[in-house]
Formats: C-alpha cells, sequence, structure tokens
C-alpha cells in the first residue's frame, strides 16, 4: 500500500482575503470623503466653495466632522498602500507606489490631526483675509495636505510607468494625463483656486477607486 503526501496551497501573494480588504480600503476613501466634504460645503452655514478651501471646514462648530474624515480618508489610504505592496510585490512601481500612495495618507491623517485656522471670513469671526498670525497646528496643515496630494500625483506616474510597461499603453497616458490636470488644478492661485482644488481632489480620488479595482480585478483572475 503507498501513501502519499500533499502539499497545502499557499495562496498566491497578493491573493488572500487580508490583503483583498486592504485593497478595498482604496474603493471606500475616496467616495466617503467626497461625500462627507460635499455635504458639509452644501450645509455648514457661512461656507463658500468659491472661497473656502475645504480644509476650513476642519474649523469652527462642527469642524469635528471634516477633522474624522480626513484622518479616516487617511488610515484608509495607508491600508490601502499596504495592500499595494502585498498584491504587487515585484516588478516596476513595486516599491515607490505603495510609499507614495501611503505618503498620501499619512499627509491626510496629520492635516486632520492639525487643522488651519480660521481664515477669509470662515468660521464666524475668523479674519476676512489671512491671519497676521499663523499657529503651529495651522503651519503644519499648511504642509501636511500639500505633501498629500503630490504623493499621490506622483504615485500616478509611478504607476502609469507599470502599465506601460505590461502593455497597458492606454490606462498609462490617461493616468498620466489625469496627474497633469490635477496638478494644474490645484496650483492655489487665481480665480476660483478653492474650486479647482476640490475637482482636482475628487479627480486624484476617482484614479484611486479606479486602481484599487483594477488590483481586485487582478487577484480574482489570478
Amino acid at each position: 500500500m503507498s501513501t502519499s503526501t500533499t502539499t497545502p496551497t499557499r495562496p498566491r501573494p497578493g491573493t488572500d482575503a487580508s490583503t483583498r480588504t486592504l485593497l478595498r480600503a482604496g474603493l471606500i476613501a475616496g467616495p466617503i470623503f467626497m461625500l462627507t466634504a460635499t455635504v458639509q460645503v452644501l450645509v455648514r452655514d457661512g461656507f463658500d466653495l468659491a472661497r473656502h478651501p475645504i480644509s476650513l471646514l476642519a474649523v469652527g462648530p462642527g469642524g469635528w466632522v471634516q477633522i474624522a474624515n480626513f484622518i479616516l480618508a487617511g488610515l484608509l489610504g495607508i491600508a490601502f498602500a499596504v495592500g499595494v505592496a502585498r498584491a504587487v510585490p515585484t516588478g516596476a512601481s513595486s516599491r515607490w507606489a505603495p510609499i507614495l500612495l501611503g505618503l498620501f495618507g499619512v499627509g491626510l491623517v496629520i492635516g486632520g490631526a492639525f487643522p488651519a485656522d480660521g481664515a477669509f471670513g470662515f468660521p464666524a469671526g475668523a479674519p476676512d483675509g489671512i491671519p497676521a498670525t499663523t499657529s503651529f497646528h495651522a503651519k503644519v496643515h499648511a504642509v501636511a495636505p500639500p505633501l498629500a496630494f503630490l504623493s499621490l500625483i506622483a504615485a500616478c506616474f509611478v504607476v502609469a510607468r507599470r502599465l506601460g510597461r505590461d502593455g497597458h499603453r492606454a490606462a498609462a497616458a490617461w493616468t498620466r494625463a489625469l496627474a497633469i490636470v490635477c496638478f494644474v488644478l490645484s496650483v492655489p492661485f487665481g480665480p476660483g483656486a478653492s474650486v479647482r482644488l476640490f475637482v482636482a481632489i475628487g479627480l486624484a480620488f476617482a484614479w484611486q477607486v479606479w486602481f484599487a479595482w483594477r488590483l481586485l480585478t487582478e487577484r480574482r483572475a489570478a
């Protein structure tokens, strides 16, 4: 009588349930953030997106909602970065994409933990323009969101490089184009700067959703 041994099958990197859960964080971070911010833009008394950047939603009565929104989106972004590192362990972008996506999440968390100072008349009682003095937490906030956004834009270029090498030239091209558009829209000068930034954030989060969905689809097909 012969006996046979069966070697247990190990899941491929990036196909296990925990990795899929981490990747799903990238699916929900953007929609939650944008929906929460949009509702506040519509209901917060005195807030005018034409004049006020959404960072000011974290100031004044009810500001805790946007603070939590920043932090939650950031934590989900960090989880997504870990998922990307596990789902894409080798090849082009396997190192820098998770790092840059992680910096995006860290920047959002810091931006929420260190809110801006009131400005441009919001909330009520704030200076009509930029405050004459800046608090420590506002100085930190002034650095964190730009760090986050530029990191995500850089991640787009890194991922586009991988897409191009894998033969997905159309996806690589429009990923680069979207990154350029987001960067141009986010320039904090000129008319409608706050509106343009809001649109840029929405587009950047939309790309993150697309990338998370693509990775999840690839894992299911593996």
